[in-house]
């Protein structure tokens, strides 16, 4: 089976085929872009925002991202404060991964602002911050898992990358293959690696894509329990799903995506509600 893993060579900040046009949005500044009242309301719902609460861990502003005519997100405000989980939910196409690169710094908007914790961090401590798990795992096939964690625990400034590394090893269950080159990887142990990889700095923030994908039900469990262990010592979690019962079971708050605009926010999720709203407002976007 593939591995997903990503064969080109590091690229600049330690990603595969990086460049600096990847430089991420995070001084706070930028325009707010369209107006997108009623969207940035619904967000706003669902976020706390203006309730006078601390600080949110991460924020977002206005955020646009247009290819030519094609608008994919199209002025969507969101507020994740620490030791919470936002659930985002919505159709194929919504917008979904190109917001979560956003957030994690792989990609700028068009238009709008990404904060990643405190007003006025620079951007570099800003991206040290997030924890990214999408799509593409950042493994590097012909490393061995070890090595993966390795080399991206130097890359981040571990403290102590060998003993780190055999930490999330172990926490993963892939003490056995740990020598073994990710490319060899069935897709769920490509995934296991990717989510340790993901969280090998220890992020403030974490950004997960999909993360149960691949993953068999004693995996997906585990998965479970991680997100519950890093929301309870205070990470900020987005969490990007099609599965409407996993957003309800993890999310203290969801917002549905539909063609790149906030249709429905909720403190209180459950999946009928989820459902209900991604089926009403698919036609209305």
């Amino acid at each position: 089976m593939s591995s997903g893993a990503d064969s080109r060579r590091p690229g600049p900040e330690g990603r595969p085929g990086g460049s600096p046009g990847d430089a991420p949005a995070r001084d706070g500044a930028g325009a707010g872009g369209a107006a997108g009242g009623e969207a940035r309301g619904a967000a706003a719902g669902a976020t706390g925002e203006g309730s006078g609460a601390a600080v949110a861990a991460l924020e977002a502003r206005g955020l646009e991202k247009r290819f030519g005519p094609l608008a994919v997100l199209a002025g969507v405000d969101l507020e994740v404060p620490a030791a919470s989980v936002l659930a985002v939910v919505g159709p194929n196409g919504a917008g979904k991964t190109t917001l979560l690169r956003i957030l994690a710094g792989l990609a700028r908007p068009t238009a709008g602002s990404v904060r990643v914790g405190a007003p006025g961090r620079d951007r570099r401590r800003a991206r040290g911050a997030v924890g990214y798990i999408g799509h593409a795992s950042f493994l590097y096939p012909a490393l061995s898992a070890r090595e993966n964690l390795f080399f991206a625990a130097r890359l981040y400034g571990v403290a102590d990358p060998a003993g780190r590394a055999r930490a999330l090893l172990a926490e993963q269950g892939l003490d056995a293959v740990a020598e073994r080159p990710a490319g060899s990887f069935s897709r769920g142990l490509a995934q296991r690696l990717a989510i340790a990889r993901g969280l090998v700095h220890d992020p403030e923030v974490v950004l997960l894509d999909e993360p149960f994908t691949g993953l068999d039900p004693g995996s997906a469990l585990q998965l479970a329990a991680r997100i519950r262990r890093l929301r309870a010592d205070g990470r900020a979690i987005v969490l990007v799903t099609h599965d409407l019962a996993q957003a309800a079971a993890r999310g203290d708050r969801a917002i549905v995506l539909v063609r790149g605009r906030v249709v429905h926010a909720s403190e209180r999720v459950s999946a009928a509600e989820l459902e209900a709203a991604w089926r009403d407002r698919l036609g209305d976007a």
